[in-house]
């Protein structure tokens, strides 16, 4: 059972930069995701980092996020720059037992409590 602990959210203007960070607590060669969800929206896929350090972004966030891992931190970091009130949501770390990267939240079976962030224009 892995637990993930997210930290890092706050209330920014538009253009600042936030990074979120996930911790685990055990090792893991889980792919990894940042999922996020607005009010009055489903969950969205964000970014996945997998095992070996590969990546996937949702169009929404090429450009702008960048997620990483420190594997002897057992961390998962969501550098978020050039914020928009569109990323205003809670986000979500999560984990999920296999080798590929994925987008799809149902794939995921650990997910972390979420951290607010509130972009204001």
């Amino acid at each position: 059972q892995v637990q993930l602990v997210e930290s890092g959210g706050g209330s920014v203007q538009a253009g600042a930069s936030l990074r979120l960070s996930c911790a685990a607590s055990t090792p893991s060669s889980d792919t990894m995701g940042w999922f996020r969800q607005a009010p009055g929206k489903e969950r969205e896929f964000v970014a996945g980092i997998s095992w070996s350090g590969g990546s996937l972004y949702a169009d929404s966030a090429k450009g702008r996020f960048t997620i990483s891992r420190d594997s002897a931190k057992n961390t998962v970091y969501l550098q978020m720059n050039t914020l928009k009130p569109e990323d205003t949501a809670v986000y979500y770390c999560a984990a999920r037992a296999g080798l590929f990267l994925s987008s799809d939240r149902n794939e995921y079976g650990f997910w972390g409590q979420g951290t607010q962030v509130t972009v204001s224009s």
